[in-house]
């Protein structure tokens, strides 16, 4: 982290939040703090389930994460990441249809239980031995004979197996059916039937309702479809920047069919010029969208929701673009990409950022003797990958681009058991208890004071006015001509 003297208010400052997942409850946590504090942000940056929080805090909505009813509070959160319906579904029609099957293996296994018991009675002269014995042959003779379990169990065994494959077809059909813009598709039809394992449509539908609750005005409207919401999103957005509370935003998302990162952004003048215009020549402009500009702001939620696709395991979000635009309208898929951090810091570099505020809920490079247990769960294997991804590429972006800017402040736990698909909370072994989400919103508050307001805000206060001096040109409008000086094409 950067020394404490090194931070100024007066500079552009930015904040950028990382994660995947439940990480956003931590992300409410710090916004709460900021927020209490009062520090001033210029740009909010996203990549992931940060992306999500940039949003609403751009339009000075972060309120709508922490509070009572807000996204990190809602009991629906737990199902944020599930196993998809068909699969769940199937796997009981399977379970019962296993279950239909061994009925009679079961049957004849009693008797393992039962002849030992009635023997011992035979031999203690007890008269409810051989009763048992015979009891237990005559039922077992009367289940396995016509019409009983020999007619019964094959057409129960054929129902189960008719409802296991309408499941599937059903599923298949519902798939195909949601998904839209819809591209043509390769591969074994099989595949269709099971599609993606992992439903992961919750957390974009709790975004987006609490984004259409912030614009939608005064009247309770039902939320309309996706494109709309961005443009009354982007136009709120537009409408009011420069007033206390709206930031700028920048997200980054990755295009899965271009093979790299792209940026939405909007930005006000004079950065948005440079941002965009210098370098709108070529590849620039499929990397890089003017989300204000016309046309352009359909897209915002469209690039949320393409944020807030996980890389591994569930569909990418297909968008599709204008024949105006420079894919000529065509579909592309979108996630995220928890190194996409690299780019977020070159993007916040272009567009005039000085300083940079880092929040991610992942736990940094542990010292030693701190291993914990592995979980053997797909969720927790695909969460440490994700949060390796993730850490190590903070990691490199703070080397590698660290120079870019006059400060860079983390805000990240030192602890933290909670990974990024452990909606419902997880065990701490440190502290052999528990560990629920709302712990980690205030894990966030707790050290959002800790690590950054008291001891950098805090304590650069009485430097401030020797940084001034230093940098007379600050709140003139001189600091911020050598901004977009400073401020270029990257590479």
């Amino acid at each position: 982290m950067t020394p404490a003297p090194d931070y100024s208010p007066d500079r552009r400052t930015a904040l950028v939040l990382l994660g995947t997942g439940a990480h956003g409850a931590y992300h409410a946590g710090v916004l709460r703090a900021l927020e209490e504090a009062g520090v001033r942000l210029d740009v909010v940056a996203g990549r992931g389930v940060g992306a999500g929080a940039a949003m609403l805090t751009a339009i000075d909505g972060a309120a709508s994460l922490w509070d009572t009813h807000g996204v990190w509070r809602r009991p629906d959160v737990r199902s944020a990441y599930t196993w998809q319906p068909t699969l769940r579904y199937a796997a009981w029609a399977a379970l019962a249809l296993v279950a239909v099957l061994v009925v009679p293996l079961l049957l004849l296994t009693l008797g393992l239980v039962v002849y030992p018991i009635g023997f011992l009675l035979e031999v203690m002269a007890l008269p409810a031995g051989p009763v048992l014995v015979n009891g237990y042959s005559a039922w077992v003779q009367s289940a396995l004979s016509s019409p009983n379990l020999p007619t019964v169990l094959p057409r129960v065994g054929l129902a189960v197996l008719v409802g296991l494959v309408g499941i599937l077809l059903a599923g298949t059909a519902a798939t195909a059916w949601r998904t839209t813009p819809k591209r043509r598709a390769a591969g074994g039809w099989w595949w269709s039937v099971f599609g993606a394992p992992i439903d992961a449509t919750v957390l974009p539908r709790l975004f987006a309702d609490a984004l259409w609750q912030l614009v939608r005005g005064a009247q309770p409207v039902r939320r309309p479809d996706v494109a709309s919401v961005g443009r009354r999103f982007v136009d709120t957005l537009v409408e009011n920047l420069g007033q206390p509370g709206v930031r700028e935003l920048l997200l980054v998302a990755t295009d899965l069919d271009a093979r790299q990162d792209v940026t939405g952004a909007v930005l006000k003048e004079p950065y948005r010029t440079r941002f965009f215009d210098a370098r709108a020549e070529g590849e620039r402009r499929s990397e890089a969208i003017d989300l204000a500009a016309s046309g352009q702001s359909a897209l915002a939620l469209e690039m949320l929701f393409g944020a807030l696709a996980p890389p591994f395991g569930s569909e990418s979000h297909r968008i599709r673009f204008a024949p105006a635009s420079y894919w000529r309208g065509e579909t592309r898929r979108y996630c995220d990409r928890p190194a996409a951090v690299l780019r977020v810091f070159e993007e916040l570099h272009a567009a005039g950022v000085q300083q940079v505020v880092v929040v991610g809920a992942a736990v940094g490079r542990p010292a030693p003797h701190g291993l914990a247990a592995v979980g053997l769960s797909p969720w927790a294997r695909l969460g440490d990958m994700v949060t390796a991804d993730e850490t190590a590429a903070l990691r490199d972006a703070i080397t590698a681009h660290g120079a870019l800017f006059r400060g860079i402040y983390q805000v990240a736990p030192v602890h933290n058991p909670v990974g990024p698909f452990d909606l419902g909370g997880a065990y701490d072994r440190a502290s052999d208890r528990h560990y629920p989400l709302a712990e980690l919103l205030d894990l966030g508050y707790e050290d959002a004071y800790r690590q950054f307001i008291t001891p950098v805000i805090g304590g650069s206060g009485e430097h401030l006015g020797a940084q001034a001096d230093a940098f007379p040109g600050q709140g003139d409008g001189e600091e911020e001509e050598d901004i977009l000086d400073r401020t270029g094409p990257l590479g």
